[in-house]
């Protein structure tokens, strides 16, 4: 059984992700974080440096601000930690980086299975196309997400990026009355109602366009990875893992 710690366990991807959980045999949630201290069926601390329950894991599904004391007290504890939030600044992401050379971290931008394996497609398919087609990715989420564009569309326009040998660019939006030049790569942002997902990718060529497009029905479909995720870092030595490595 493994036994996670959920940091933002009463916000909308925690009630979701204690409810899957609640239902496994093979995990469980041995307590929570949150600001809101609701009780459930589990103790719940407004603080990670107040918790004093025993814990194979850490599953993160909160804010930035909260990075810090969680890789702190993965550090002391030496458990595994799962960061699912988005939004990390450039100086965030080096410190994850530099936590993996002392405990294990799994960091993804999304965790849906489909996503990342769309992603996977992009790594096969970018520099074939790219010559020939131009590149455009549409993201659209509900209107309370505080980040823009989504991280799962950084992670889909890096993944094109990195495929390509040629220098790319990321144009965000599109204003004024320049052509669009061959090397850009479009991300653009939707934020409206309470769409929960939704990611496209365009190839647009001569006569002919390619789209990969993934559409999130639920918030079920990210508490099913990350909880795949949980179970994958389990016993995990130390390093940097993704859902690269859960879906191969």
């Amino acid at each position: 059984m493994v036994k996670i710690i959920l940091s933002g366990c009463n916000g909308k991807m925690g009630k979701v992700i204690s409810k899957l959980a609640a239902n496994s045999t093979d995990l469980s949630i041995a307590a929570g974080i949150d600001k809101n201290t609701e009780k459930t069926t589990f103790p719940v601390f407004s603080n990670i440096s107040l918790c004093n329950v025993d814990a194979d894991v850490i599953l993160d599904f909160s804010r930035p601000d909260a990075l810090e004391g969680l890789l702190k007290y993965s550090k002391e504890k030496n458990i595994a930690i799962v960061l699912c939030t988005t939004g990390y600044s450039k100086e965030q992401i080096a410190q994850i980086n530099e936590a993996s050379k002392k405990i294990p971290v799994f960091r993804s931008a999304n965790m849906s299975i489909g996503i990342n394996v769309i992603n996977k497609v992009l790594k096969n398919i970018s520099e074939l196309l790219y010559k020939d087609f131009d590149i455009e990715i549409i993201e659209k989420h509900h209107n309370q997400k505080v980040d823009a564009p989504s991280g799962t569309a950084l992670l889909l326009g890096n993944t094109i990026k990195d495929s390509i040998p040629e220098e790319t660019t990321f144009t965000y939006g599109r204003e004024g009355i320049s052509k669009r030049n061959h090397n850009e790569i479009g991300i653009h942002a939707i934020r409206g109602g309470s769409i929960v997902g939704d990611h496209e990718v365009i190839f647009a060529g001569q006569g002919e366009i390619i789209e990969l497009k993934h559409t999130a029905m639920s918030r079920d479909v990210f508490a099913i990875g990350a909880l795949k995720a949980c179970q994958f870092m389990y016993g995990k030595s130390t390093g940097l893992y993704s859902m690269d490595d859960v879906v191969k």
